[in-house]
């Protein structure tokens, strides 16, 4: 009797000790991670500060907006505007006299926790309100910087801009390779110029893991098809960073990805606002429509210009106003009443091209 009594004490022992040993290091764990948690936090603010540049003579809000209540991410729908630039010294051109190279405007439905995602061909011929007269929308950051070409997007969609988000092709690189790279597909072999303007970066045809100076080249690319077709290219990058940066593989790379982004990135969103977008992720990568706008080819003048079909830019002013709650539709989705659920909405992976039909 004493010898089981005795191999019992032992068990009990033994599983009170590997209970021990378990709950010691489920507290580590957990302090490692809040530390962790805490410590990032932390360099997201410094970086946040860093980037963060309000828009020079403008006030909080949009003319565009019905009031001039600041809006708030967490709280009201807005939008976004991504502009890509190369301001590359083999250039000289710096931050604010460079062309855009890429320009993506996303606006975000805080009900339905939607984002539509539309892509600027860079050859677009727009009013530009900065000079006064119409041009390619690329020539509008190297006339007047980031106002300028906020103030074109506004004339030109008949919507406020509320947030900008400039970054050069450093920091896309940067950016990408923080994330271990990104699968996007390749449409036909190319062989394409490197950050420094350099023929070096040899693509093949179909899905492909790309690193950050690839899928640079991916996404500048439009040798072989059009403006519009590497506007699509942009989109599909873009929702492949948005879905790489959300994976769980990637939380122990979001100390990289803060640095990539702290020196090369400008924006007028405080760390506040920023922190106001996290709702949108709460459960995972929120759904992503893509938008293009329809238009045609024009070498009437001697000079390449991407001329915007009236009606399509219509429907998609329509569309966006009516996503950021500015009509009467837009409004009572945004109670909840239309967008949320319906069955008009899209797929993440599903694109509206505005040629007559929505």
């Amino acid at each position: 009797m004493m010898k089981r009594s005795n191999k019992k004490e032992k068990k009990s022992s033994k599983l009170s000790l590997a209970l021990k040993i378990t709950l010691i290091l489920a507290a580590s764990l957990l302090i490692c991670v809040t530390t962790y948690g805490m410590y990032l936090t932390k360099k997201v603010e410094h970086a946040a500060d860093q980037a963060y540049e309000p828009i020079e003579k403008r006030g909080e809000t949009s003319t565009k907006r019905p009031t001039e209540v600041k809006v708030e991410p967490i709280q009201d729908n807005v939008s976004v505007l991504f502009i890509g630039i190369d301001d590359s010294d083999k250039r000289g051109q710096g931050a604010e006299g460079s062309r855009s190279d890429a320009l993506l405007l996303a606006t975000l439905n805080r009900t339905t926790k939607t984002v539509k995602l539309l892509s600027i061909p860079r050859d677009s011929y727009v009013y530009i309100p900065h000079v006064g007269y119409k041009d390619k929308i690329t020539h509008a950051h190297a006339f007047g910087g980031t106002l300028a070409t906020i103030e074109t997007v506004e004339e030109l969609f008949d919507i406020p801009v509320d947030y900008y988000v400039r970054m050069n092709f450093n920091a896309f690189i940067d950016v990408v390779d923080a994330l271990g790279g990104i699968e996007a597909e390749v449409p036909y072999a190319m062989l394409e110029k490197d950050e420094f303007d350099r023929n070096t970066v040899n693509l093949q045809p179909g899905l492909q893991h790309l690193n950050g100076r690839e899928a640079l080249a991916l996404a500048r690319t439009r040798k072989l098809d059009s403006d519009m077709e590497r506007g699509k290219r942009q989109q599909e990058i873009l929702k492949a960073i948005a879905q790489q940066a959300a994976s769980v593989s990637s939380i122990t790379k979001y100390d990289e990805l803060i640095d990539a982004v702290g020196a090369n990135m400008k924006t007028n969103m405080t760390f506040k606002e920023m922190k106001g977008f996290f709702s949108y992720l709460t459960q995972g990568v929120p759904r992503i429509d893509s938008i293009t706008v329809e238009g045609y080819d024009d070498m009437s003048t001697g000079i390449y210009y991407y001329q915007l079909d009236e009606q399509s830019l219509s429907e998609t002013q329509e569309i966006l106003k009516s996503h950021l709650g500015l009509t009467e539709a837009g409004i009572n989705a945004s109670n909840g009443s239309s967008l949320a659920g319906s069955g008009s909405e899209q797929t993440q992976s599903e694109t509206t091209t505005t040629s007559g039909q929505q």
